[in-house]
């Protein structure tokens, strides 16, 4: 699944970011293949809020669509 398609409150891990250029983006937040991160808010038409430590980042849409993630078991 895609972190666009993830529920608040899940605890995720990303698999792989699609778009190299997108994943130089989001390796700068920290947000990378194997980082857990918890979804902490889905903003209607908007960014997905993400946590990860002590750190909240919010992910635009586009950005949340080429993120593949799997719930963290």
């Amino acid at each position: 699944m895609t972190l666009e398609q993830a529920k608040v409150g899940e605890r995720l891990i990303v698999r792989e970011i699609i778009d190299p250029e997108m994943r130089m983006k989001a390796i700068r937040f920290g947000v990378m293949k194997g980082a857990e991160v918890t979804c902490t808010e889905k903003l209607p038409y908007g960014p997905v809020i993400i946590s990860k430590g002590r750190q909240e980042l919010a992910v635009g849409r586009r950005l949340a669509r080429m993120i593949i993630v799997e719930p963290r078991t």
